[in-house]
């Protein structure tokens, strides 16, 4: 290296701040501590090693935390999950310890993470879900809140805030006020009353504080006291029960009674929301609901145009997934590429017993040119082996139809046109191999191709006519969500109900009770 370069190399090099060499006790506990979970290991690095739930310099965070978490119930979330009795407890107690520190930042973690962005995560739930999250980080969430002037707006403005989101809020606060939500601990059969001790009083008393009747302990939890007698009685008279603050078994059975199937599509709706974070549900974008069999393109919130819809069959291999890409093209006079899964599983079969079935497809090599049926023994391969692919030409029976919208994706969904228009009559509509045939193709081409194009109409009019497949860009690619809602509010703020065609609810919502139960039970 030549003199001048180490020159400044070195110079380079003593401008950095010399590395920290020695740190407190305190310091290297709270390192240790919070070594195994990267975000904290982050924020509390970047933090210089300090504190920042402790001491009077904490209390607006440890108040403003505290103050989040009771909302859970009207978000859907298990309160059990955030231990807002526990975190209660040690800001009442002036605790000033580490496990303090972390007990506040591990729940302001499952917090922020959970309202941000879901408490699961969707592609571990069910295969047919294809779903990532854009979830916030962990160190920049900490570092933002502990910047914060008003940590409690702050926490306050982290939730959705969208039309669709309050609806279902307003939906669920209506549904089930005195309902615990998944995953809270049951209260056992029994009977209690002041003075009586056990486990079945503490989670009495978790239950109660789960559905927004707080009974802080005045010393243990376990033990029947005051509070816990005045929590009873608020509840006994908001379900029409006699207020004697005695957990009597009528009692305990109106407490335990869950949510009802209509509360439980709610929830996992929520749910479905947050795992939507990071996308501007006020831009403009196609929204297809597969358990309504319906396509809309929406601004602003708002619906501006709706077709129906056929979407994949009620089976392993060809129901249509979730995910979010972008919308690039529409292809005029589509050619139909058949899937690989159709062409060995449907048609090589078909052609092993008559070498001219299915004559309107063509058979093409890797190049992609179109070989002749005389030249192949379709007998000797097998669906392994077969070393063609099967293509449609544009035409007016084509598989696609007249018109196909592409958002490209690894598991090639796509919305199309389709020759099977009786389908569209159908209230049920799940007959295709996976992608999407929409019932208004002409209109939905139009529509968004507006803004985008001076004459939409003209302009695809031209490219059909043309009768070769043309593709054309749209100068703004439009995200398109394929979503799965059973319930979910209408242009009116009402929410409307659908079936769960394919079980994803019942998964999700199960799934939600398995974490609500499990988190709950972690003494943090």
């Amino acid at each position: 290296m030549p003199a001048h370069a180490q020159g400044l190399e070195a110079a380079s090099m003593a401008a950095l701040p010399a590395p920290r060499l020695i740190f407190s006790q305190e310091e290297m506990e709270l390192a240790q501590a919070v070594a195994a979970s990267p975000g904290l290991a982050d924020f509390y690095g970047s933090n210089g090693l300090k504190p920042i739930f402790l001491g009077a310099e904490g209390a607006p965070r440890r108040a403003a935390l505290i103050e989040a978490i009771s909302a859970a119930s009207s978000h859907g979330l298990p309160p059990a999950r955030y231990h807002r009795g526990r975190l209660q407890q040690l800001d009442g107690q002036g605790d000033q310890s580490l496990q303090a520190e972390l007990a506040f930042a591990r729940n302001f973690v499952r917090w922020t993470q959970d309202l941000t962005g879901g408490l699961l995560d969707p592609r571990k739930v069910d295969s047919g879900i294809k779903r990532s999250v854009a979830r916030s980080s962990t160190g920049k969430l900490m570092r933002d809140f502990m910047q914060a002037p008003d940590p409690q707006a702050w926490l306050a403005g982290l939730a959705p805030r969208d039309r669709d989101y309050l609806a279902l809020q307003d939906a669920l606060s209506g549904m089930s006020r005195l309902a615990a939500p998944a995953g809270t601990p049951a209260v056992p059969k029994g009977s209690w009353r002041e003075g009586d001790g056990g486990a079945g009083v503490a989670k009495l008393r978790e239950r109660l504080a789960a559905i927004g009747f707080d009974s802080i302990p005045t010393s243990d939890p376990e033990i029947f006291d005051a509070p816990l007698v005045q929590a009873v009685a608020e509840f006994q008279d908001a379900a029409g029960l006699p207020a004697d603050g005695v957990a009597g078994p009528q009692t305990v059975a109106r407490l335990n009674r869950g949510v009802g199937p209509e509360a439980k599509g709610i929830l996992v709706a929520l749910e479905r929301m947050r795992w939507m974070h990071g996308h501007d549900m006020n831009d403009r974008l196609v929204w297809v609901n597969l358990p309504a069999y319906t396509a809309e393109i929406r601004e602003n919130g708002e619906t501006v145009f709706s077709t129906k819809v056929v979407i994949g069959k009620d089976e392993a291999t060809h129901e249509t997934p979730e995910f979010t890409e972008d919308m690039k093209y529409i292809v005029a006079n589509p050619r139909w590429n058949v899937p690989r899964s159709i062409t060995v599983k449907e048609y090589l079969p078909r052609l092993q017993a008559n070498r001219n079935a299915v004559g309107h497809i063509d058979v093409v090599d890797r190049a992609g040119n179109v070989i002749s049926r005389d030249r192949i023994d379709f007998r000797k391969y097998t669906a392994s082996n077969f070393p063609y692919r099967m293509r449609q030409k544009p035409s007016d029976d084509n598989a696609l139809g007249v018109v196909k919208f592409l958002f490209p994706n690894p598991w090639n969904i796509y919305l199309h046109d389709t020759p099977t228009k009786h389908l569209f009559n159908e209230s049920r509509r799940a007959y295709s191999h996976g992608c999407i045939r929409v019932g208004r193709p002409l209109d939905l081409a139009h529509e968004l191709m507006q803004g985008q194009f001076n004459n939409p109409e003209a302009t695809f009019s031209k490219a059909l006519s043309s009768g070769r497949e043309a593709y054309l860009n749209l100068t703004k690619p439009l995200p398109v969500h394929l979503v799965y809602f059973t319930a979910f509010p209408d242009e009116d703020g009402r929410i409307r109900r659908y079936p769960d065609i394919y079980g994803r609810d019942a998964a999700v919502y199960a799934a939600l009770v398995k974490a609500g139960l499990e988190s709950a039970g972690r003494g943090n």
